[in-house]
Parts: C-alpha cells; sequence; structure tokens
C-alpha cells in the first residue's frame, strides 16, 4: 500500500526550470510595485520657480544661478517654509540630475552638530577638488554645497570651527546654514553669509498647494476642510501636507471632514474650551468640577491634547476656591 501511495503521489513543486521561472517572475512583480513616498518629498520643488510666496529669494538666486555661482548662505525662518527645498532645487539647477549626489552634503545639524562632525565629514567633503562639466552641455560650478540643517542646533563650540573652514575650503565649497532662530548663529559665521528670511507663508498660497496635491491625489475634501487644515497647521506648510496624506490614509478614499482633521492634528476642539470658559462665567464650582472631570475622563482615554486644559481649570478652581 505505501509503495502504491508513494507511486501515486503527485508532487506540487514545479520542476526546477519552472521555479525558476516562476521566482524570477514573482521578484520583477515585486520590483515593479512603486515604494509609497511621503507627499512632503513627493511634491517638493524641484527648480527655484515652483517656490512659493519667497519672490525676493527667489529673484535673488535666480541672478546667481544664471552666472553658475553662489555665495555661502544662511536661511532662516518658521518651519515648513520651503528653507530647505529651496537651496536643494537651486542645488539641482546648478549641477544637473548627474552630479547633484556628488555635489551636495545635506546633514541635518539637530543630529549630528558637534565639533567631530565639523571637523571629520564637512572638513573632508570640503577639501575635495572637483571637476567635470554637465552632459547637457550647460555651465558646471567648480564648487560643492554643504548644506547645515538646523543649525541654530550645533554647538558654539562646531559653530566657531565652521566659521575656519569656511575661510579656508572657499574656493572649493559654499556653505548654506538653516535655521529658524538667526540670533542663534554666532555672529562670525552670520558675517560670512548672505542672510535671507523667509516670510510665513499666506493662507491663500496654502491652500492652492493643497488642492493642487488633493486634486492630483484624487483627496475628496472640500474648500472648507481645506482652509480648516491650514489653520491648525499654522503656517506649516510642510506639517498641512503631512495632515492631508494621513488624514487621506485613515479615511480610505472617504471625504475628510472637520473632524478627521482635528482628531489627526491633536487640536483642542473648539466645543471643550467653550464649555470650560462657561464654566467659568458661571462661577459655579460644581458646574466647573464637572468639566474638570470631563477633561480628566478623555485624559485617561488617551486625549492628550487636553493636557493644558488641565492645568487651566485647576488654577481657576484654586481661584473659586479661595473666593469661597
Amino acid at each position: 500500500m505505501q509503495a502504491f501511495l508513494k507511486g501515486t503521489s503527485v508532487s506540487t513543486k514545479p520542476p526546477l526550470k519552472d521555479r525558476g521561472v516562476a521566482a524570477t517572475a514573482g521578484s520583477s512583480g515585486e520590483n515593479k510595485k512603486t515604494k509609497p513616498v511621503p507627499w512632503v518629498e513627493k511634491y517638493r520643488p524641484k527648480c527655484v520657480d515652483e517656490v512659493a510666496f519667497q519672490e525676493e529669494v527667489v529673484a535673488v538666486l535666480k541672478k546667481s544661478l544664471e552666472g553658475a555661482d553662489l555665495p555661502n548662505l544662511l536661511f532662516y525662518g518658521p518651519p515648513g517654509t520651503g528653507k530647505t527645498s529651496t537651496i536643494l532645487a537651486a542645488a539641482r539647477e546648478l549641477f544637473g540630475p548627474e552630479l547633484f549626489r556628488l555635489r551636495v552634503l545635506e546633514l541635518n545639524a539637530s543630529d549630528e552638530r558637534g565639533i567631530q562632525v565639523v571637523r571629520e565629514k564637512v572638513k573632508n567633503f570640503a577639501q575635495l577638488t572637483v571637476s567635470g562639466s554637465r552632459s547637457d552641455g550647460k555651465p558646471c560650478p567648480p564648487f560643492k554645497i554643504v548644506i547645515l540643517d538646523e543649525a541654530d542646533s550645533m554647538t558654539s563650540a562646531a559653530q566657531a570651527a565652521l566659521r575656519r573652514t569656511m575661510e579656508k575650503e572657499s574656493k572649493t565649497t559654499r556653505f548654506c546654514l538653516i535655521c529658524n532662530y538667526v540670533s542663534r548663529i554666532i555672529e562670525p559665521l552670520t558675517s560670512r553669509c548672505s542672510k535671507f528670511r523667509f516670510k510665513p507663508l499666506s493662507d491663500k498660497i496654502q491652500q492652492q498647494r493643497l488642492l493642487d496635491i488633493a486634486d492630483k491625489e484624487h483627496v475628496k475634501i472640500s474648500n472648507e476642510g481645506i482652509a480648516y487644515l491650514v489653520k491648525v497647521s499654522e503656517g506649516d506648510l510642510r506639517k498641512a501636507i503631512t495632515f492631508l496624506q494621513s488624514a487621506t490614509r485613515l479615511t480610505g478614499g472617504k471625504e475628510i471632514t472637520e473632524k478627521v482633521i482635528t482628531d489627526i492634528a491633536g487640536v483642542i476642539p473648539a466645543e471643550t474650551i467653550d464649555g470650560i470658559f462657561a464654566a467659568c462665567q458661571s462661577g459655579s464650582f460644581d458646574k466647573l468640577e464637572a468639566v474638570v472631570k470631563e477633561v480628566d475622563k478623555c485624559l485617561a482615554d488617551g486625549a492628550d491634547e487636553h493636557l493644558q486644559l488641565i492645568s487651566l481649570c485647576a488654577t481657576v478652581m484654586q481661584q473659586l476656591t479661595q473666593n469661597c
């Protein structure tokens, strides 16, 4: 019986050749799948002209790009206004797609901000000489670009070491410092850079960009929803785009409402704030105690955005207690 079963058993594995073909087909199918890209990177400006609401900066940079030259730069302003995107777009226009990765060193100074990084990574990259020309025949500058993002997080010793490197390698390297607070950059560095202030983006510019992204990604959201998204992002376009993508994933193709945006952004609902103020104005200790317990219950459920309301309620309750 066993011999009979062995003889009639059917193998479920394909022949070696077929297995190889199947494996190849499977791997090629997996390779064809495109990796999901954050919309912040997907819709980052590819050229200087695409930078929104920074006309003065764009005009000066375009003049510099025409001569294939750049000074040392210092970009400062609120987050999400296009500082990093602007220098990356300018570098792409200068070097082209072929030389961009070879000529640009981008460091996030909040992570790598010590003096050792300046002495090793930055100094070694700055000392390399460059040569070559672009394949499209456009003039290619004979220098590299070092981008130090969040430079205001660098230590004073690292900034002092960077000053000397900027002086010695001025022929082969240009530096672009990006920060939120220019007052945290030492004076010897700011005096060696052309300073550009990035303005907070207007609501109209943000709404146009978000509507454009929503149209390309087939997102269902009303104009009121876009306006509320701009309001909760507080002038930070990067944050607004991230909220939009998160809301799209959460709703699964359904229309994005203000409630969904409120939940994702961690914004304190207007009803909660109105209820606290109404309880405070009533002068009733019982009403205020009920509001505090309700907020405390929300905290227990995981609504961390109500944390700051607890301190407000506690302060008001303390004052009412003293008055009583």
